[in-house]
């Protein structure tokens, strides 16, 4: 079982065993990510990614690995490595893993939970419309992420995702 992944520099040749996941795309661009994984007897493999690096997390509750790049989303099985579905073109650029193993997702607009598999998502509701979403940390079950009002650029908010209740409140203007 993998225990840990970490969005890596390229490896040199035969530091670690690797493993490819590509797809054949006229859109794929030229770009790849690394991440090193780390099983539960803490040896270490490399895998390749199509398209430049975003995130990579584990979910130990779902039991799986969700790899985020610029030309897909990636979803492994935490047992075994074994891609088991692969969304492409995807517009987000942070994911993050609730402590209860929730997979959030956001793009610069919206935040959304994914149910059962990567295209299955529901949006989470924010008291505002939201623009330039970054994922903080996490705290307990509270997400601290910072962003901007949608059309009130100057305004620039840090928020809360509460994943118990699975809502987003206002924590403090910046303004």
């Amino acid at each position: 079982m993998i225990i840990e992944v970490e969005i890596i520099n390229q490896p040199y040749s035969g530091e670690y065993n690797e493993r490819i996941y590509d797809n054949e795309s006229l859109w794929n661009s030229q770009g790849w990510t690394f991440v090193k994984f780390t099983n539960e007897d803490y040896s270490e493999w490399c895998g390749q990614f199509r398209g430049f690096p975003r995130k990579a997390a584990i979910s130990t509750a779902n039991n799986i690995i969700l790899v985020l790049t610029s030309d897909y989303l990636y979803q492994l099985d935490a047992e075994t490595g074994n891609l088991t579905e692969l969304e492409d073109q995807p517009p987000y650029h942070s994911l993050t893993i609730s402590p209860n193993g929730d997979r959030i997702i956001a793009d610069y607009y919206n935040i959304e939970k994914i149910t059962t598999s990567i295209k299955q998502k529901v949006p989470i509701e924010s008291p505002i419309q939201m623009d330039m979403i970054e994922f903080n940390e996490w705290s307990v079950n509270l997400l601290e992420f910072t962003c901007d009002e949608f059309l009130s650029w100057d305004r620039h908010l840090v928020m809360f995702y509460n994943c118990d209740s699975n809502s987003i409140d206002i924590k403090e203007d910046l303004r």
